[in-house]
């Protein structure tokens, strides 16, 4: 059963969601948000604005404009920190808000050659390293 917007952690931008992520900017039909855990340097959700829930119950020129928003943050990511490979993902099973995940792997980095760790709680970083990181992440959008 869907997750209804009254209880979606997006919808509501409450607690956990400002435990979890750092609100980076607005895109045309998202928000991008800097995941606090960092074991992938520069991972990011670009998060649906409106609470849909699955891709395909977006009309064309929705799921056009969100993918253009996706695109546009792994640009600016790949741009920024120079990943071998970006990896994306799409789950909400549990919380059931349209997102994309934006993960840069590194060779030699944590988890390369493999599917990416939701949360693998191995690297926080100080307020002024986010600072830094959503800083070169906006200064490429």
């Amino acid at each position: 059963m869907p997750t209804p917007a009254s209880e979606c952690l997006y919808c509501q931008e409450n607690k956990t969601l400002h435990s979890l992520m750092i609100k980076i900017c607005d895109l045309e039909v998202s928000q991008l948000f800097l995941f606090k855990e960092q074991s992938y340097l520069g991972r990011c959700n670009v998060v649906y604005k409106d609470h849909a829930v699955e891709f395909h119950e977006l009309n064309e020129e929705q799921r056009n404009a969100f993918m253009g928003d996706v695109a546009k943050a792994a640009k600016a990511i790949a741009t920024a920190f120079n990943p071998a490979k970006i990896n994306y993902g799409a789950y909400a099973d549990t919380l059931s808000h349209l997102h994309m995940h934006i993960v840069p792997k590194y060779k030699d980095g944590y988890g390369f050659g493999s599917v990416f760790e939701m949360n693998p709680q191995k690297i926080y970083l100080s307020d002024a390293e986010y600072a830094a990181v959503t800083e070169k992440i906006k200064a490429k959008l």
